[in-house]
């Protein structure tokens, strides 16, 4: 790994009524090139203005002429899912935020491109120069994007202790204490008052919301 090492961020699970989200390119383009030259390099952006890193390299790839030299763009983020207002919203998640991967054969015009792109605050690497990830760093990335669209990960907002509000089902508007989780079977146990007295109940993630 470059000596600038890549922070990955820790994921936290939850969901329930699908709701459709559009599908990123970075799906549609995890095909490795063909050139041996090609190798996969770690930008680095300011947080948040990936998308438009990759927006504007991908624009500016035919407009100069340099497709033999920069064969893809990557954000790389995976999806997982959340409950909002008891529906399950699909999204995308960035896990490495602030970076953008590039594949490229990286020469003097590349490296002058894509460190004076817009958002772009630079190439990660030593001092003097940009290093290539190891192609089991690339596996395992690339390996994380893919196995997000075979298992569903869930974003969870909630943790053991959390007070929240019941918003549908049988004890709908009791309030309680998040007792435990289950993220296998999205679900949690309650403690909530049922006649004065504490009283554990096991509700669905989709049943419940975070008191404000």
């Amino acid at each position: 790994m470059p000596e600038e090492k890549i922070e990955e961020t820790q994921e936290k699970t939850a969901s329930v009524t699908d709701e459709k989200a559009e599908v990123p390119a970075e799906e549609k383009a995890l095909l490795p090139s063909h050139n041996p030259d090609m190798k996969w390099y770690a930008v680095r952006t300011i947080t948040g203005h990936e998308k438009r890193v990759k927006n504007y390299v991908d624009g500016e790839i035919a407009e100069l002429g340099i497709e033999n030299k920069i064969a893809q763009v990557l954000i790389p983020e995976e999806k997982v899912f959340e409950v909002k207002g008891g529906k399950k919203k699909i999204k995308y998640k960035n896990f490495f935020p602030g970076y953008v991967l590039v594949e490229a054969v990286l020469d003097k015009e590349i490296i002058n491109f894509l460190s004076h792109a817009p958002s772009v605050l630079k190439m990660v690497g030593d001092k003097n120069d940009a290093i290539a990830l190891r192609d089991d760093e690339v596996k395992r990335i690339i390996g994380r994007i893919n196995d997000s669209d075979e298992k569903e990960k869930i974003d969870m907002q909630f943790e053991k202790g959390d007070l929240i509000k019941v918003v549908s089902g049988p004890f709908v508007s009791f309030n309680g204490t998040i007792n435990e989780i289950n993220l296998e079977r999205m679900k949690v146990k309650v403690m909530v008052s049922i006649f004065g007295r504490k009283t554990p109940i096991e509700l669905d993630f989709a049943q419940i919301e975070k008191e404000k």
